[in-house]
């Protein structure tokens, strides 16, 4: 019997060619869509998720601000972790770990740059889950000047040899010896912690300016610390004790928090991050998107079936006349549905598998169906799997329902139940359709605001150079060299201007200084607000096309610093000062010294148009290794630029031959703040598209239902002199009001989670009226396009055909 179902259903999915192309088509791309972003959306949340994670938080410091804690920097003291342990007992044991900015390791002089290197506590593998394939977990980072390396690395390094007890040096300390102790297998691991080569904690207190015992003052808060808790704790209860909780010798101007390890990559976005996190909004509305379009193309399903359902009643009556039982009917009708949507799976997953690729591309990530990935991915094709079948036995309910007698007399007749359920599923297709276009429109739109919005500082043309130096003492190799190389620069007819800064616009935070406490002109001292400074050599101002608005530069000195600094205009607000030129020459205090206020530049944003105006206090400083090349107008060009790129790497190579030449252009890596923003609109953008072709296919399938369903009025209308216009005004009129209804609906909810998105942004344009009204007018031209194609065909249709059976 079943094979009998089967033949009839290829059968009849053979004689009807476009109704099983759209079927299959619609299905195909709604579970295309869905498995896409799914695994995306899968990846993301998977962040972080690891053996005991649940049990892991990450310590982060609070600060008093205007009255009020406020989350500060990602960041905490370096005795943030032993005084917490000591503390509480629910603590377990603790890591931190220090970033080893633009890593070089050496290996009998072949240096091996691009690493990402971390000073770490012994119980780094510990509270990660992070196994070895080499050495000892619990003393491979226990003493001094051991290092572990992780397997790529390892191999890149030594090729075959075994890396353990091999030496190795670092470049900027290379009077000293490092020996490999253990290689970790971090290869498949989804985390925010990312090490090429992790160097014992031990390390740090011997190294000069370093030799005293830090281990109990409070001092230097650049340490990432996380604690591992008992399981069971409640991490909540805890969070409150230790936010309470006031250390001896802290001033109680700063607090400890904690959050989870688990949310850190999706809902974490504070200065000093680890790496740049993802954006848990973005996901929540990307997975919104993914099932939207599932259940466009299961509503198209079900419209679609209804619409050959009364082509096929005649069909069902026979069959009911000559013996057929409904139960048999029923499973014939969901043999095709299976049959159909097998057939859309297959073709969905071919589609899937093709645009793997380009869908990484877009996102900038590895995405694929191995291991854990797949394994995330179960519940959501669990989900994918129930809403087809439920989908498959709406129209196999209906068709079944038909009653033979008045299918056979002609009498058969929709209820006005079914008819209001397939319009409701029409509008809501177009409520999400509209809704989708919308935030669309409003997402480019705020993206070309921010690309266009000036920030303060001129980038065009400037790269920055970085020295491989161990992030310490300014008494390395790279330092001692430092002006040779600058005085070679500017001999070089390509560049323009040279100068040296700490950090840069478009730079992260990790190259400032975060600061609480500051001593006005007036002897008012602020505890209680975060500000920021960084050191710069000054000819900086002029580089980089900052303007003054009261004074000027601080001018050059034979010392490595004096004690002048330039401020912007959000200081000056900041210290509650109306005129900005009294502030020139006066005196303000931090870090228990006076600095001359020589100038105010106009407010520039440096961490991206995400973030506010930041009061910012840039200090004389010559001892910064940041390079800031100004090019020449000669490299305007490709072939300009490409030379003068050639001829710095040519004088770099020549002053440090250990360290590898990189550049950055500014302008790039200003615009590459807004990467994740872009991706997210530019997948917008295509699930949008995709999104409104299937409502399309959707609309397609009702006006079909509707023309059959008034063929012979339409006939008679004919008859009695109506014209092709006035049929397809008689047609169109419904349709047209449903996609206003869908307007109508669809304003508030997109307007609701725009502003919602827009609230992550310092800078954001205005939810203007044109956009709402571009949207409608594109969701009623692809209505009137796709409704008038079926309405025209029906109008034309010789009214004789269409009276035949009367």
């Amino acid at each position: 019997m079943f094979k009998l179902y089967l033949k009839i259903a290829v059968r009849y999915l053979l004689k009807n060619k476009l109704y099983s192309f759209i079927n299959i088509f619609g299905l195909a791309i709604g579970i295309a869509s869905f498995v896409l972003i799914m695994l995306y959306v899968n990846y993301e949340k998977s962040y972080d998720k690891f053996n005991g994670s649940e049990n892991v938080h990450r310590v982060f410091m609070d600060y008093l601000e205007g009255g009020e804690f406020v989350p500060g920097d990602a960041n905490a003291y370096i005795v943030s972790g032993p005084t917490l342990k000591d503390e509480f007992p629910e603590i377990e044991k603790f890591v931190r770990f220090r970033r080893i900015r633009n890593m070089v390791v050496l290996n009998n002089n072949t240096p091996f740059d691009g690493m990402v290197g971390s000073l770490a506590d012994p119980e780094y593998f510990d509270v990660f889950d992070q196994g070895l394939v080499k050495g000892d977990e619990s003393t491979a980072l226990s003493k001094p000047y051991s290092v572990v390396l992780s397997t790529p690395t390892a191999q890149k390094i030594f090729g075959d040899t075994n890396p353990i007890g091999q030496p190795l040096k670092i470049a900027g300390d290379d009077s000293v010896t490092f020996t490999v102790t253990g290689v970790m297998d971090n290869t498949n691991r989804n985390t925010h912690i990312k090490n090429d080569v992790l160097v014992s904690f031990s390390t740090f207190y011997t190294w000069t300016i370093f030799k005293n015992d830090w281990n109990y003052t409070w001092n230097q808060n650049e340490y990432y610390t996380y604690v591992k808790v008992a399981p069971n704790t409640n991490a909540e209860l805890l969070n409150q004790k230790i936010m309470a909780f006031v250390p001896e010798g802290f001033e109680f101007k700063e607090r400890h928090h904690l959050e989870p390890i688990e949310d850190i990559h999706l809902y974490s976005n504070k200065p000093y991050e680890v790496e740049v996190n993802g954006n848990g909004g973005n996901i929540k509305l990307l997975s919104i998107i993914a099932f939207i379009t599932l259940l466009l193309s299961w509503m198209n399903y079900m419209n679609l079936s209804s619409t050959k359902s009364l082509e096929r009643a005649k069909e069902i009556g026979i069959r009911k006349v000559v013996g057929g039982k409904k139960s048999q009917l029923t499973f014939q009708f969901l043999s095709e549905s299976a049959m159909l949507n097998c057939l859309a799976i297959v073709l969905a997953l071919g589609a899937v598998f093709l645009l793997l690729p380009a869908f990484n591309r877009l996102v900038g990530q590895n995405l694929g169906f191995t291991g854990n990935q797949f394994k995330g991915l179960l519940p959501y094709l669990g989900i994918m799997l129930l809403g087809a079948s439920l989908a498959a036995l709406y129209p196999a309910f209906v068709l079944s329902r038909f009653s033979p007698a008045k299918v056979l007399k002609g009498q058969l007749q929709t209820s006005k139940n079914g008819l209001h359920f397939r319009r409701a599923l029409i509008i809501t297709q177009f409520v999400a359709t509209i809704s989708l276009l919308i935030c669309t429109f409003m997402a480019n739109k705020q993206i070309h605001y921010l690309k266009n919005r000036p920030i303060g500082a001129n980038l065009n043309q400037v790269i920055a150079l970085k020295g491989q130096i161990l992030d310490r003492a300014y008494d390395s190799i790279f330092y001692n060299d430092f002006d040779v190389l600058l005085e070679e620069l500017k001999r070089n007819p390509y560049v323009a201007e040279i100068s040296c800064s700490r950090t840069y616009p478009g730079d992260d935070f990790s190259n400032t200084n975060s600061n609480i406490g500051i001593t006005f002109p007036n002897g008012h001292t602020d505890e209680t607000h975060i500000w920021y400074n960084y050191g710069a050599r000054p000819g900086y101002f002029d580089l980089m096309g900052m303007d003054f608005v009261a004074g000027g530069a601080y001018l050059p000195t034979p010392e490595k610093r004096s004690h002048n600094v330039v401020i912007n205009e959000e200081m000056v607000r900041f210290m509650g000062i109306d005129n900005v030129n009294t502030i020139i020459g006066k005196t303000i205090n931090f870090w228990g010294q006076d600095w001359a206020v020589k100038g105010v530049v106009k407010d520039y944003n440096h961490f991206g148009m995400k973030s506010a105006m930041v009061p910012m206090v840039i200090r004389h400083d010559r001892t910064t290794q940041n390079i800031l090349v100004k090019l020449d107008k000669r490299a305007t060009t490709m072939a300009g630029a490409d030379k003068a790129l050639d001829e710095i790497k040519n004088i770099w190579d020549k002053v440090f031959p250990v360290s590898t030449y990189k550049y950055t252009f500014l302008d790039q890596k200003f615009e590459a703040l807004f990467n994740e923003d872009r991706k997210f609109t530019k997948a917008f953008q295509i699930f949008t598209v995709l999104a409104i072709l299937i409502a399309s296919l959707g609309l397609f399938g009702l006006t079909s239902y509707t023309c059959i369903q008034r063929k012979k009025e339409i006939g008679v209308r004919k008859v009695n002199g109506a014209t092709i216009s006035e049929i397809l005004q008689l047609l169109n009129q419904n349709f047209i009001k449903w996609v206003g209804l869908a307007f109508v609906i669809a304003v508030p909810i997109a307007w609701f989670a725009m502003d919602k998105w827009l609230e992550g942004f310092a800078y954001k344009t205005t939810i203007s009226w044109w956009i709402f009204a571009l949207a409608g007018m594109a969701a009623l031209t692809i209505a009137l396009i796709t409704v008038s194609w079926q309405s025209f065909k029906a109008a034309t249709v010789n009214p004789v055909e269409a009276l035949r059976d009367e």
